[in-house]
């Protein structure tokens, strides 16, 4: 017969048992098959990944899990362990509140445990995730173009930063701007409209003010980089606006500026001048 292993804290366990009560070599082999039996049933955690855009974290597993639950334990090098998402029977958790100091670096154990109570016999198993570090693994989202503008040789363009869920004191949301500070930048792919031939501006503010071609219509967008990373520099890119539109805009505005004033001016000249009229409320 082969020798078998068991771990030490249930080879304690079986032992007490056996001389608290008495337990013969039939009952014994009913005892280990219980809790070969209980043991067998708990999967662990498989193909761990984390899904971080702009400091946004979820932690995903798999298998859906059928009679049993998942409590997700995550620990920085800095920080003591701490539970999220207990017994819980999705496969997934949203872990973002815990990786507030992104600077560090975080695991997380996924623990599978029964909710009948009866196995508590040895802790229950788990899973180790990959190492994550949210300051140099995040994704960096799309950033906005908050204003534009086109006037005589001048292209200016006013970029907004994405946001993330970690707030200030007064609640509002902090930006990638407030956590990567010098470390972020961004930069102006610009072309005149119509052509092919790309040109680049690179900025550490919010703000360009570049120097183009007096007459023509630009398109462009912009993208962030993290400068310290060596991999996942590059943010999505932005929409493309184009100064064409924003003189159209302008037009179409003046547009209904004028229609509104003919509007205007028929219905005084409408008004009988020789005629007075009395309003009453």
């Amino acid at each position: 017969m082969q020798n078998l292993t068991f771990p030490s804290s249930l080879c304690k366990l079986i032992i007490k048992y056996l001389a608290l009560h008495s337990v013969t070599h039939h009952n014994f082999l009913f005892f280990f098959f219980f809790v070969s039996k209980g043991n067998s049933e708990l999967s662990t955690a498989v193909n761990i990944t984390w899904s971080s855009i702009n400091f946004k974290t979820i932690l995903q597993w798999q298998p859906v899990p059928t009679n049993y639950v998942y409590t997700v334990k995550i620990s920085g090098i800095n920080s003591n362990w701490e539970k999220v998402c207990v017994h819980t029977k999705e496969t997934e958790c949203d872990v973002t509140d815990k990786l507030q100091k992104v600077k560090d670096t975080y695991t997380a154990h996924i623990v599978s445990e029964m909710l009948s109570g009866t196995e508590k016999f040895e802790e229950p198993p788990y899973a180790i995730s990959p190492k994550f570090t949210p300051y140099n693994q995040t994704t960096i989202g799309t950033p906005g173009i908050q204003t534009y503008e086109l006037t005589d040789s001048k292209l200016k363009v006013l970029v907004e930063d994405p946001l993330t869920p970690y707030r200030f004191p007064n609640k509002s949301f902090k930006s990638i701007r407030e956590i990567f500070q010098n470390d972020l930048e961004y930069t102006l792919y610009y072309w005149k409209d119509r052509s092919t031939g790309k040109k680049e501006a690179t900025t550490k503010s919010n703000q360009f003010e570049i120097s183009i071609d007096k007459g023509e219509n630009y398109c462009f967008f912009v993208q962030a980089t993290i400068l310290s990373r060596r991999e996942n520099r590059k943010s999505q890119e932005s929409k493309v606006k184009c100064t064409s539109d924003q003189i159209d805009g302008l037009a179409g505005t003046y547009l209904v500026k004028q229609v509104n004033r003919l509007f205007v001016f028929l219905a005084v000249s409408c008004i009988p001048t020789k005629k007075k009229f009395s309003f009453s409320v």
